[in-house]
């Protein structure tokens, strides 16, 4: 029995063409405008490549229906469809509307947006396509027409398309005047090259291959492995026609099992088209869509809201909550396409306007927020299926009487949260190595801590021997500078260049630093860093360190928001986090005597001053004396969890006290991760 599902689609009108598909509940990032009432519309440009506008409604069709059983053919699918809707078409019988199988989603039972594009250009070669391409240099090669989004890239400009070539996989943009039909096989087929080049070879096999499976063609079997024998029986039904079908047997089908445009080219076959569920509503996304949501969704503007949309992360003209708590924006296009016709407009008319997060859990349309979102979110981004590791050894608990004191190296070590946190939890501390550079940070360290933390300065002249030396450690923790990995730096230079590569020192050093061979002791490390990376650069470190990372943000155990990936085999790690008694939940919590909280959490503190800032309308978050007033130093100490004037040494300003706060970790998301640790070393 098949689950009740609301698919919404939308269809773009072209008549001769082939047409693709993308699913999923957001599009690519564009340009935002801001709309909030009492708010003059301004537009912000964002560093995001472009992507194709939902709200092209000359072109578009968006048809929203209910159904309980999987739809194949274009009767039922109007047969299931809102009254008003089907009236819409009825009265546009030009339009040529083309349904793609809808099995994979419709039997997933989620909610998803398909998406069908199709060139306007009327030159045709539509995504799906098998086609002839020539680019400069290069000979005429067989490839297939894809949608920009298959390519990781931008959107083909005008009179241009994507192309996945045959043979190597590979992506180019090809100017539509150097396409031609694969029809066209007698002219463009080139027997020297066949001849000489694997390759070309083996683009000609997998061209024609495709080609025959469209056309449900049929060979007789090959007794012989040749490659060359067995595409024989191919080419002399290319070189006559394609016959008996020619060219309408080579279109994109629209059978379940047919590769079509929705198809991965590289391996032939299908690629699913939802890949997991929204964390929000109840829906699901596509894997391109799941990628961008890793990357982006945690990434916040200067205003203190969210840059892009929380439904579909993209959107270019934005709603924000007017709730004084919430940070969220909706995009125009989701509240039009999702929640109905004219809801953004409905939206901009109310003072405030609450976000579907921050209004009572019903159906808005086909939106409708998870019970369960707080534990659906962090579920998304714990299970990013995009690799799998073995699970982490698991150390069993020491007997009370063997527990001996803990040893451990801190590495990019900030102003001593590691050691601060240990010694709340009433760890005995035999040992703690701390590599740090900034001296600050260090001066906080020495000062608070009594001279109790060995520093060793900058983590790349640290070696094998001296490993040898300190060692051995049960812990070690770390995280690199995220400057050079966060997303929100326009000019971020990634994981492989400037101080993203420290990262690698973490990994050597914590290399360096596990017990050898044959030591039969329970050793842990935590690696730490920002949430808003590239899906690519995350990928890779959890590749090194053999393991995904878990997300927490602070803001369930504080008065802030702070979402950080946690890397590391410390016990309990994705265990719910759970606040406690000593944790001030709430900002009016942390201020001092006379002063008011506008708003019971904040936004993420950065180094920058105008962190503290909330709202759209920039304000300060506290009232004192009836006036606006910035947060002093130690409330912010009180929000991150620090005892008060932690950072009060050595005459520092409060621009510097906020930058080393605004480098630091968060001192309850510590202690939830240190605390299992107490079943294994000695207490006070």
């Amino acid at each position: 029995m098949h689950q009740l599902t609301i698919t919404t689609l939308w269809f773009q009108e072209k008549a001769d063409v082939g047409s693709g598909c993308e699913t999923g509940l957001r599009q690519r990032p564009r340009p935002r405008t801001i709309f909030q009432a009492g708010l003059t519309a301004h537009s912000k440009l964002c560093n995001r490549e472009s992507g194709h506008s939902k709200q092209d409604h000359n072109n578009l069709v968006m048809l929203t229906f209910a159904h309980s059983k999987p739809l194949y053919s274009l009767s039922e699918f109007l047969s299931a469809r809102h009254s008003e809707i089907k009236a819409d078409v009825q009265r546009s019988p030009s339009r040529q509307i083309k349904v793609m199988p809808l099995s994979k989603i419709l039997n997933h039972g989620e909610l998803c947006l398909i998406y069908i594009s199709a060139p306007q250009d009327n030159k045709g070669f539509g995504i799906g396509e098998l086609v002839w391409g020539k680019i400069k240099g290069f000979s005429w090669w067989p490839g297939m027409v894809v949608t920009w989004r298959a390519t990781g890239k931008r959107q083909a400009s005008h009179s241009m398309r994507w192309l996945q070539w045959f043979g190597d996989g590979k992506f180019s943009e090809v100017s539509a005047d150097k396409l031609d039909s694969i029809t066209a096989f007698p002219k463009f087929f080139n027997q020297s090259s066949y001849t000489k080049l694997a390759s070309y070879r083996r683009a000609i096999f997998q061209a024609l291959e495709v080609a025959s499976l469209r056309a449900e063609k049929t060979f007789p079997p090959c007794e012989s492995d040749s490659l060359e024998e067995q595409i024989k029986p191919m080419l002399d039904w290319a070189h006559n026609g394609f016959l008996p079908k020619g060219q309408e047997g080579l279109k994109p089908r629209e059978n379940a099992g047919e590769h079509t445009s929705y198809d991965c080219l590289s391996d032939l076959t299908p690629d699913p088209l939802v890949a997991t569920f929204h964390p929000l509503f109840e829906g699901g996304l596509c894997l391109t869509c799941k990628d961008v949501y890793l990357e982006i969704s945690y990434m916040y503007d200067d205003d203190g809201y969210q840059s892009y949309c929380t439904v579909c992360c993209g959107g270019r003209e934005v709603l924000l909550c007017g709730n004084a708590n919430c940070c969220r924006c909706f995009c125009v296009d989701c509240l039009d396409i999702l929640v109905g016709a004219g809801a953004a407009n409905s939206a901009r008319d109310l003072d405030p306007w609450r976000c579907y997060m921050c209004q009572p859990l019903e159906q808005y349309g086909v939106l409708k927020k998870r019970h369960d979102w707080s534990l659906k979110l962090q579920e998304f981004f714990v299970n990013d299926n995009g690799q799998e590791f073995e699970s982490p050894k698991i150390y069993p608990a020491v007997p009370a009487e063997q527990r001996r004191p803990i040893r451990v190296l801190s590495l990019f070590d900030g102003i001593a949260t590691g050691y601060l946190v240990l010694r709340d939890l009433g760890f005995k501390v035999d040992v703690y190595i701390a590599s740090e550079v900034c001296e600050d940070s260090i001066s906080v360290g020495v000062v608070r801590h009594e001279g109790k933390i060995q520093y060793v300065h900058d983590v790349r002249n640290i070696t094998r021997k001296n490993i040898a030396e300190w060692g051995p450690f049960d812990l070690v923790i770390g995280g690199s500078p995220c400057n050079d990995l966060s997303i929100v730096n326009p000019a971020r230079k990634g994981l492989y260049e400037g101080t993203g590569r420290l990262f690698f020192e973490f990994y050597r050093l914590l290399s360096e630093a596990k017990p050898k061979e044959g030591e039969d002791r329970p050793f842990f490390w935590m690696f730490e860093n920002v949430v808003a990376m590239n899906v690519n650069d995350k990928r890779d470190i959890s590749r090194f360190l053999e393991c995904n990372p878990v997300m927490i943000d602070a803001i369930e155990v504080s008065a802030a928001h702070r979402a950080r990936y946690f890397w590391g085999n410390l016990p309990g790690m994705k265990r719910p986090l759970c606040s406690s008694g000593m944790d001030k939940l709430e900002l009016q919590g942390c201020l001092e005597h006379g002063r008011v909280a506008k708003f019971g959490k904040v936004r993420t503190i950065t180094t920058r001053s105008n962190s503290i800032k909330q709202g759209k309308d920039q304000h300060f978050p506290v009232i004192m004396n009836g006036k606006e007033d910035i947060l002093w130093c130690t409330e912010l100490e009180r929000i991150f969890g620090f005892p008060v004037h932690y950072t009060d040494v050595s005459n520092m300003g409060r621009g510097a006290r906020q930058k080393l706060l605004g480098r630091s970790w968060s001192v309850p998301v510590i202690r939830h991760l240190f605390a299992p640790l107490k079943d294994y070393f000695a207490c006070e």
